[in-house]
């Protein structure tokens, strides 16, 4: 029954965790890419992430127009989700150190996830509904900008297709595949590991 309770306890620490990262990594991801503050889906996440991200923005300036504080919160959500999903598995308190690395992994396997998902997720609306113009897709649109312009850059359309995402979804996956073997290097448990999001099927 111990186990049970456990298991139910890592369940929704490490489901409220992770979409609560999902949360900061948009927020900053957007922030990058500059896509529209007041797409209603831009603004959800403002208003969800606010709480934790203004009192640190007092404290951790942004660098070079990347806002540090979002980097810093995101790290901070992944390492409490470490921490606690441990002592709830039975794993007692890790490293915090450790733990924090692991975070830094987590964080970058989890975008490399988001890019590859909502990529796919475009392409499918680019050939069901090509000219919508519903919020989440425009805003997904900007998102995904940043990384398919250089590939596009070197790698112009054959006429009417544009075969750049092909190539940038071979670029997420062997980032996704070095990443695994930086776990490894770093003696990330396969546990913790697969807290975060990762791409389907690696």
């Amino acid at each position: 029954m111990t186990n049970t309770f456990s298991n139910i306890g890592v369940f929704l620490v490490a489901t409220l965790g992770i979409l609560y990262l999902f949360a900061v990594l948009m927020r900053l991801l957007l922030q990058l890419a500059r896509a529209d503050f007041y797409n209603p889906i831009s603004q959800g996440i403002v208003k969800i992430t606010n709480p934790l991200l203004l009192p640190l923005r007092k404290v951790v300036p942004g660098v070079l127009g990347v806002d540090m504080a979002s980097v810093v919160l995101a790290l901070l959500v992944g390492l409490a989700m470490i921490l606690a999903c441990g002592l709830l598995a039975g794993f007692g308190l890790f490293n915090p150190l450790s733990a924090l690395l692991w975070s830094l992994i987590g964080c970058v396997a989890t975008v490399i996830a988001v890019v590859f998902i909502g990529l796919l997720i475009s392409i499918v609306f680019s050939w069901i509904a090509p000219h919508s113009g519903h919020p989440a897709l425009m805003l997904l649109r900007q998102l995904l900008e940043p990384f398919c312009a250089p590939v596009r850059r070197l790698i112009p359309p054959l006429g009417v297709i544009d075969i750049s995402p092909i190539f940038v979804f071979i670029l997420l996956t062997v980032a996704d595949k070095l990443l695994l073997g930086f776990a490894q290097m770093a003696n990330m448990p396969a546990f913790v590991y697969q807290l975060f999001w990762h791409i389907p099927g690696l």
